[in-house]
């Protein structure tokens, strides 16, 4: 059985190369990137995966090098009133300039963080049949783990595997998850969980509200972990990890250092609607790479689900005669929909299930 397994693989290896192997393929025979692209050895990427050359131009344009990313650092962050406020001066001018910043002393300890890439790298790293078992699209799942979740709607598939799961504010139970990243999951999520606060109560009072304004409308009622496996690419020039996106974000930064954004994508602008254009929402792209792996984990901040009456739009707070709302109100669903009509002359970046608000992410390049 083992032999004719790894000669099906072998096979549809070679196949995809000459271009006849559908998403669909990939799919139903539950193959990820690197155990049907990397393993195999594979030195042409499949044409599944080129993404037209415009993309990589809008990459050169942006990706400044010599731009610093804004750095806040929170150590001082509660001792006394002067310091923080400090702080809320500096993630303000960073939020409404850039729409993203990085913190250190956040009280992530770095064997934690050291620990969480490990375990993406362990799980990706095990058999593929055993990886098979957990291999899914039901997003009701308390461990979803493919490669690409948009297969069927992109036009190019990103060079990267995915596993999800969410760790608030209903964790999965322990012997849901992966034996081999199950406790440092759980533990990360803690973690994050306490830093999520602590920023949106920095970003209540940078936009002049209670430091409980963000968190009471929701905004840290759901934890999304998201974690990326960017195997090494033959021809990164004709491929990306992630892509639609503007900022070319060095992963050489994160070692000790955590990235706070606000989402954007096709679905949802998200900081833009409720601060009205106040907070800028931050695109960025991951570059696919000749070495790795290269391993991102982001954890996702959101209110409400798709499925719920809920409006989300301008908070009322902000607006005055002199700042009307720029935005009409409108529910996670209406804007799921708009972006699925968006996704028929362009890439499709959903999160199908929340509204999010803000994303904190390490990346290790290995």
């Amino acid at each position: 059985m083992f032999l004719l397994q790894m000669t099906i693989l072998q096979a549809l290896s070679r196949s995809i190369l000459t271009g006849w192997v559908s998403s669909k393929h990939l799919m139903t025979q539950k193959l990820v990137l690197k155990a049907l692209i990397v393993d195999e050895g594979v030195t042409k990427i499949p044409r599944l995966f080129h993404h037209p050359p415009d993309e990589f131009v809008k990459a050169s344009k942006f990706g400044n090098t010599k731009q610093i990313i804004p750095v806040i650092d929170l150590v001082e962050g509660g001792k006394d009133p002067s310091s923080r406020q400090d702080i809320i001066g500096r993630i303000r001018e960073a939020s409404e300039t850039w729409g993203f910043f990085q913190v250190v002393n956040h009280g992530i300890p770095v064997t934690v963080l050291e620990d969480m890439k490990n375990g993406v790298r362990r799980f990706n790293e095990q058999h593929t049949e055993v990886k098979k078992k957990l291999y899914t699209y039901d997003q009701m799942r308390p461990f979803v783990y493919n490669s690409n979740f948009d297969m069927y709607t992109s036009p190019a598939l990103s060079w990267k595997d995915t596993f999800r799961c969410y760790l608030s504010p209903n964790p999965p139970k322990p012997e849901e998850l992966p034996i081999v990243c199950r406790n440092i999951l759980l533990e990360y999520g803690t973690y994050v969980t306490k830093l999520g606060i602590a920023l949106f109560e920095l970003l209540s009072e940078a936009l002049g509200l209670h430091q409980d304004h963000l968190r009471d409308i929701g905004g840290a009622e759901r934890l999304l972990s998201l974690c990326y496996y960017y195997p090494a690419c033959p021809e990164p020039e004709l491929t990306l990890g992630s892509p639609s996106i503007l900022i070319v974000v060095s992963s050489q930064c994160f070692s000790k250092t955590i990235l706070v954004a606000f989402r954007q994508d096709l679905y949802c602008n998200s900081a833009c609607l409720i601060t009205n254009d106040r907070f800028k929402s931050a695109e960025h792209r991951v570059l696919a790479n000749l070495k790795g792996p290269r391993i991102s984990i982001a954890c996702f901040f959101s209110a409400g689900i798709k499925s719920s009456p809920k409006l989300y739009g301008p908070m009322k707070e902000l607006l005055s005669e002199d700042n009307p709302s720029k935005y009409r109100d409108t529910t996670v669903a209406n804007m799921y929909g708009t972006a699925l009509q968006k996704a028929l002359t362009g890439p499709l970046i959903l999160n199908t299930s929340g509204f999010d608000l803000i994303w904190v992410m390490i990346n290790v390049n290995e």
